[in-house]
């Protein structure tokens, strides 16, 4: 039977001093998944390197899956694809729903990556020129490497993508960023493991709302994108650590 990794990379929000943002690393069959990507992504795979024992390389990820367009779960994804581009010639497979599609190059990235200076002129450069797109079905599951990746719509301030994921014959749940949904965590519920959010604001899921949910599944959940002063010790829902390493 395969084995299913994942490994946390960031557990922290887009204010935090004590963590990296947010950031997932799945594995399986020798294949590598990112599941959305912070800033200075190398040191952050270096970071989980060392708390991790896991050996974490750039180079053995060439399919990265963003969520959603807020800069804590992609501002990393510019430096990427430039490495692959530069260093290994290489494009991004980038795995996105349709609305991040649409956003990610013309909003986000275009600005930054659309020419570059040859030595001798300008050249211009699109989406394609850097990244194979993979869509993220929002009625259908894909199929990326060995993982069957069903998403569904979050309640969030922009289009974001929660997960179900399956692979080695187990079930990944993730909520990504997500106002409290009942509707999602029914999604969420037939998985082994559930990762998923708490924070604070309107557009993420307050504590007490998950802390309310029967015990059998907070058993299976796991916290991530927790802010600094969450009180970690005291939380009836297990925390996760940078570096930790689960099996759903």
């Amino acid at each position: 039977m395969s084995k299913f990794e994942v490994i946390v990379l960031g557990v922290g929000d887009t204010f935090s001093e004590k963590h990296h943002s947010t950031a997932l690393l799945l594995v399986c069959d020798g294949f590598s998944l990112a599941i959305d990507c912070p800033d200075m992504y190398r040191s952050v795979l270096r970071s989980a390197t060392q708390a991790s024992g896991r050996t974490l390389s750039l180079s053995d990820i060439d399919h990265v899956l963003i969520t959603h367009v807020h800069g804590d779960h992609m501002n990393g994804l510019e430096g990427v694809t430039f490495y692959k581009h530069f260093v290994e010639s290489k494009r991004v497979n980038l795995v996105t729903s349709p609305e991040v599609r649409t956003a990610i190059w013309d909003e986000r990235l275009k600005a930054s990556m659309g020419a570059l200076w040859d030595g001798h002129q300008f050249r211009q450069l699109g989406f394609d020129d850097y990244f194979e797109h993979i869509p993220l079905s929002w009625t259908d599951d894909i199929v990326v490497g060995p993982f069957r990746i069903r998403a569904r719509r979050t309640v969030h301030h922009v289009p974001t993508s929660a997960l179900l994921i399956e692979a080695g014959g187990r079930t990944l749940g993730y909520s990504s960023d997500t106002a409290f949904d009942p509707e999602l965590i029914a999604f969420l519920e037939p998985a082994d493991l559930i990762i998923h959010e708490t924070n604070l604001g309107p557009a993420h899921t307050p504590y007490s709302a998950l802390a309310a949910l029967p015990s059998e599944l907070r058993a299976r959940m796991r916290l991530i994108h927790y802010p600094d002063g969450f009180d970690t010790a005291a939380s009836t829902i297990a925390a996760l650590r940078e570096g930790e390493v689960l099996h759903p």
